[in-house]
């Protein structure tokens, strides 16, 4: 099948290369997908999408009316498609629901700790010959309350991390997962009650037209005084505005973010030597408190192993006129 990579990038070509194993005709471009790059897939079959790109209704429409009948997203999200459009242009539409639920999972957890035992400062401070302790006191995690919102695949294995640590577990989420209450011990609840109680809150649910700003001033309003905040989920989750608000005011005292909000134009890009216009993104980056990432959670061999191979198999089925076990 005559497919169309947009948003490529030299840490997941090999693999889905590798995948694809000449089985389809795969051509690939730096460029993301949106309404002034949709007629790149004028004589294509099908596209494979990144988080990276604007599946608009203007471009679907744009992408429709060259015979693209399949979009494979080489994501576990697919708020960045309007699955509306597709549907009603004929497209189908193929999503990765699981490939290493460990990698967020495990990012969650290097975020977490890089924050309370502040190694970047301790870094800092150690290439500048100062080896006093003082600025670096961090604390115990065994037997603080986690708040864990959103316990599917991902939010599921970061509770299991964290009980390996001993915290005292808090989740929410619109189904509780039995086999994690028993393994775990976790104590589904509120989302009010959990920002109440917990110590760390870590979010893990997808993007959608309910959890948009599940994150504003009011729930930040009812969180403990000094908890810490990590996001590996959608940066929409977030609203970013009352984010800051919360830290300025002191009811944030550490905050991990892989996901920002407003993120598309930056991440996943070279911005060396040039200014960022977004300074809400510069404020957010300038707190000593606050720890970034560029959306790499998902960042590992075994990750990308898993999405090539599923977007590969999402094209597999297409091609023999099947219905992928993956359409949206």
């Amino acid at each position: 099948m005559r497919t169309l990579v947009y948003s490529i990038h030299g840490f997941d070509k090999p693999f889905l290369e590798m995948a694809a194993n000449d089985k389809h005709e795969l051509a690939f471009t730096k460029e993301p997908l949106n309404e002034n790059t949709a007629d790149l897939a004028k004589g294509y079959e099908a596209v494979v999408l990144f988080t990276s790109d604007r599946g608009t209704a203007q471009a679907l429409e744009k992408q429709a009316a060259h015979g693209i009948k399949y979009l494979a997203l080489r994501s576990a999200g697919f708020d960045h498609v309007d699955l509306a459009k597709a549907k009603e242009l004929g497209m189908k539409v193929a999503y990765v629901p699981s490939y290493s639920p460990y990698a967020i999972a495990e990012h969650a957890v290097a975020l977490m700790l890089a924050l309370n035992r502040k190694l970047i400062l301790g870094q800092e401070l150690m290439n500048q010959n100062n080896f006093i302790l003082d600025q670096l006191v961090g604390f115990d995690l065994h037997g603080k309350t986690v708040g864990i919102v959103g316990t599917g695949k991902i939010g599921g294995a970061y509770t299991r991390i964290m009980h390996g640590f001993g915290c005292k577990l808090l989740g929410y989420d619109i189904e509780q997962d039995q086999e994690l209450i028993e393994d775990t011990n976790i104590s589904y609840t509120s989302l009010e009650r959990l920002c109440e109680q917990s110590d760390v809150i870590s979010v893990n649910c997808p993007l959608n037209v309910c959890t948009k700003h599940m994150f504003n001033k009011e729930i930040f309003s009812k969180m403990k005084k000094g908890v810490m905040f990590i996001n590996t989920a959608r940066g929409g989750v977030v609203n970013t505005n009352d984010l800051i608000d919360a830290l300025d005011n002191g009811i944030i005292a550490f905050a991990g973010l892989d996901v920002y909000e407003y993120e598309k134009p930056i991440f996943f890009y070279d911005h060396s030597g040039k200014a960022l216009e977004d300074r809400l993104f510069e404020k957010l980056r300038s707190y000593p408190n606050v720890l970034i990432t560029g959306h790499q959670a998902f960042l590992t061999n075994e990750a990308l192993k898993g999405i090539a191979s599923t977007t590969i198999a999402n094209l597999d089925a297409w091609e023999r006129n099947e219905i992928s076990e993956n359409e949206l």
